[in-house]
């Protein structure tokens, strides 16, 4: 074994060490966003090194790592923060200083994410021949001490492993891959190693993977005194997927040193809400609570990350100075220009008057143009459409179509569902015996998806595709009619925002598609209809909901277009 992989002094896991173990494959830099990002909130007197030297474990002493472990003032940063971390600061710091009183219990949403990461786990692990670690639930000294005796035993493979090191001022790194694989190579164990896989339930090998696969390989070699020359992600339908550490591990030293500095000086990050990234999240409603308590600008449609920033440095941080903010001092700020920051301003002042707008980036002429020659048609019969589907079974279970009749004064409302994932081409079928029926009639919908999902089972169950696309003219997307027109005082330009802005009230008050896959799937498993009921109320609302919006859309064009040419 090499005096190199002995020596406690001379290994540490860096991207240094890694470029020196591979020479000639890392070039020192770290690019992309993440170093700007993730300093710059947590920047001071940084080390020009960014780890301390990592000792390599002895052989027959017990590790030091094992002693820092049961310190009571260790901060255990584990891959779990480290993740949380990357989406969302906050969320990491209140999982380790938060008051759990404050946590949202799971959405059924989330409770069936975790189910079906569970069961793909154990699907990957199954015909596997694997030792698993055993130690009392988060007990990460002994989950360490166990799976360490595994590793110098040379078993093959170890399942919930803990990867254990000392970081700096009193933070332990706790690293929990779902598989270690034992292969060929000199480590402080002998003339074996072992390489990390994680198993994770998406189908892309997110950033966020990647940057949780290095931060294994990172603790693994200061574990076992090597690096492996990659680190594995296990993808649902993809498989195997190498992760280039050549990449990920400047990157990852990035985010590892900002949590680690907001743990250790326990600076609370402030609030900013991201629906995207936020809705799914535990805290939620703490955060939220907060944020609407201070008329936060991160409520404001439009105001990123990144632009709050700008406003920040510009001491613009309510909506009164946002909306009092002449325009021309926004433009030029990267990430604004002339239409960014008319939307802002005027969408601080809708908001700050609870009023809607006219869009300041269209003029008159413009409107009356787009008014003219694109329309957005009234018609004796019009039809509203929402589609209802399970992305990660890549099934359409049902569509929704609201059948308006005004020359009658009546509306019906059609559910064609597929009961099964097996019926889902009898569903289109008769969607599209229901469109035929109505040739005439515009099909209102909101956001692209509906057309894209057309378009993707025309061409999956062998529709002609002239007969699609001649079906597609008649769609209106009430979503970009809305965002071109007007500007509301509403958090989120989503269909529900829009229509509780306008009165409108969903049945089942915390109904949302999420929810509807969660039914869907609970009727898969127990033939229960009333989830099915469920799903059908939830999408009949949407669709109502797509209706007053429109009907409220027509109105506002309407008004806007007399005070033009009254003038």
């Amino acid at each position: 074994m090499p005096e190199s992989v002995k020596s406690d002094a001379s290994f540490r896991p860096s991207a240094e060490a890694y470029s020196k173990q591979y020479p000639g494959q890392y070039n020192g830099s770290c690019t992309g966003s993440y170093t700007g990002s993730y300093t710059a909130q947590y920047a001071g007197d940084r080390p020009s090194s960014t780890y301390r030297k990592q000792p390599v474990l002895p052989e027959q002493e017990e590790p030091a790592a094992f002693h820092a472990a049961h310190s009571p003032h260790t901060i255990w940063l584990t891959d779990e923060l480290l993740f949380s971390f990357q989406r969302c600061h906050r969320r990491a710091y209140l999982d380790r200083y938060g008051d759990l009183e404050y946590c949202d219990a799971p959405s059924d949403y989330l409770l069936k994410l975790r189910q079906d990461s569970l069961a793909h786990r154990r699907e990957i692990l199954q015909d596997a021949v694997i030792h698993e670690a055993d130690y009392p639930r988060s007990n990460w000294a002994a989950g360490a001490e166990t799976t360490l005796a595994l590793m110098q035993q040379g078993v093959e493979r170890i399942s919930r492993g803990v990867l254990l090191t000392e970081y700096r001022d009193g933070v332990m790194l706790v690293s929990c891959p779902d598989l270690l694989v034992r292969q060929p190579g000199e480590s402080v164990f002998g003339d074996w190693m072992y390489v990390p896989t994680d198993i994770r339930l998406g189908k892309r090998p997110k950033l966020d993977y990647q940057v949780m696969a290095a931060f294994h390989a990172y603790v693994l070699a200061a574990v076992q005194g090597a690096w492996c020359d990659t680190s594995w992600l296990m993808l649902r339908q993809r498989g195997p997927y190498a992760v280039d550490l050549v990449d990920l591990v400047p990157r990852m030293e990035e985010i590892l040193y900002a949590c680690a500095e907001m743990l250790i000086t326990q600076r609370e990050p402030e609030v900013f809400i991201a629906h995207n990234r936020c809705d799914l999240c535990h805290w939620y409603s703490f955060c939220y609570g907060l944020a609407t308590g201070d008329r936060h600008l991160s409520l404001l449609p439009g105001v990123t990350p990144s632009r709050y920033v700008y406003l920040k440095q510009m001491q613009i941080t309510t909506l009164e100075a946002l909306a009092a903010t002449p325009v021309r001092e926004l433009e030029m700020l990267p990430g604004f220009g002339p239409a960014v920051a008319h939307k802002l301003v005027y969408q601080a002042q809708a908001t700050l008057n609870q009023e809607a707008l006219l869009n300041p980036s269209l003029s008159h002429g413009a409107l009356l143009e787009l008014v003219t020659h694109r329309r957005l048609p009234t018609a004796e019969v019009e039809l509203y459409f929402d589609i209802e589907s399970a992305p990660e079974q890549n099934v359409v279970y049902l569509h929704g179509v609201l059948v308006v009749d005004r020359a009658q004064g009546h509306n019906q409302f059609y559910a064609l569902l597929a009961e099964t994932p097996e019926a889902e081409c009898l569903a289109w079928n008769q969607l599209m015996e229901l469109f035929q029926r109505y040739p005439d009639a515009p099909i209102f919908h909101f956001c692209p998806y509906e057309v894209q999902t057309v378009r993707r089972l025309g061409e999956l169950f062998g529709t002609a595709p002239e007969i699609v696309e001649d079906l597609l003219t008649r769609f209106v997307d009430l979503h970009d009619w809305v965002t071109q027109v007007a500007l509301l005082p509403v958090e989120s330009y989503a269909l529900k925002a829009i229509a509780r802005w306008l009165g409108f009230n969903w049945r089942d008050a915390e109904a949302n598609g999420a929810q509807s896959i969660f039914w869907y799937a609970q009727w898969l498993q127990t033939g229960d209809r009333a989830f099915l009921e469920s799903i059908l109320r939830y999408n009949e609302d949407d669709c109502r909901a797509t209706h007053r919006v429109k009907d409220w859309l027509v109105a506002f064009i309407t008004e806007k277009v007399q005070e033009i040419q009254a003038h």
